[in-house]
């Protein structure tokens, strides 16, 4: 079945986006987690109008690229966030949430793809989040991800944060899986037959 996405989903897709599913996928994991609705043609037409409308504010030439590039690279983003009292986020930031961000306070229109996030954000903290704008125009936005309705801690506390996540995640790393080359396989040890010559047959 067809759903659009109301959040981006990993391996799955983008906000926005109309994708195909299983039925049980849908039923079991998406609509109940608020992720997806089912993709109707009045739902699928209304999504494709308003992205039309932001495409219009997407770079359309390497001067207008320039343009918005020198724009962002004085715009500060801030995303609130909900965050534990160590930074940690209670979900993350996606290259979704930065775009969406960019139209909101900038009217510029970026597509998700050509934000450069490997991995969500998942702390709070100060970040500079590269862009392509268009061919050969990169620019790096500053984004800050901020508690809701509260303000960055100090860098000392940001790095103290880290460290001490560094830290959980390797103590909980588990040990890698024993490979097929890791198995040796011990050498049958002599038995008291083995060790009996064999009597010679006789001539």
């Amino acid at each position: 079945m067809n759903v659009i996405l109301l959040r981006d989903v990993d391996k799955v897709g983008l906000r926005g986006e109309v994708v195909s599913v299983s039925r049980g996928f849908m039923r079991n994991y998406l609509q109940p987690r608020g992720l997806a609705e089912t993709a109707t043609p009045a739902r699928v037409a209304e999504v494709e109008k308003r992205e039309s409308e932001r495409a219009r504010h997407e770079a359309r030439s390497f001067e207008h690229a320039q343009e918005i590039a020198e724009t962002l690279r004085k715009t500060v983003l801030r995303i609130e966030v909900n965050a534990g009292p160590r930074g940690t986020l209670f979900g993350s930031v996606t290259p979704t949430d930065i775009a969406d961000e960019l139209w909101r306070a900038r009217k510029i229109r970026v597509d998700r793809r050509k934000i450069d996030l490997p991995d969500p954000i998942k702390r709070v903290g100060r970040y500079e989040v590269p862009i392509d704008v268009f061919t050969d125009v990169r620019v790096e936005v500053k984004t800050l991800v901020v508690p809701f309705g509260g303000e960055l801690p100090p860098e000392e506390e940001l790095a103290a944060g880290d460290a001490h996540e560094a830290e959980a995640e390797s103590i909980a790393e588990p040990e890698p899986p024993e490979t097929e080359d890791d198995r040796v396989e011990p050498e049958p040890a002599e038995t008291e037959a083995d060790l009996v010559e064999p009597e010679a047959e006789p001539s």
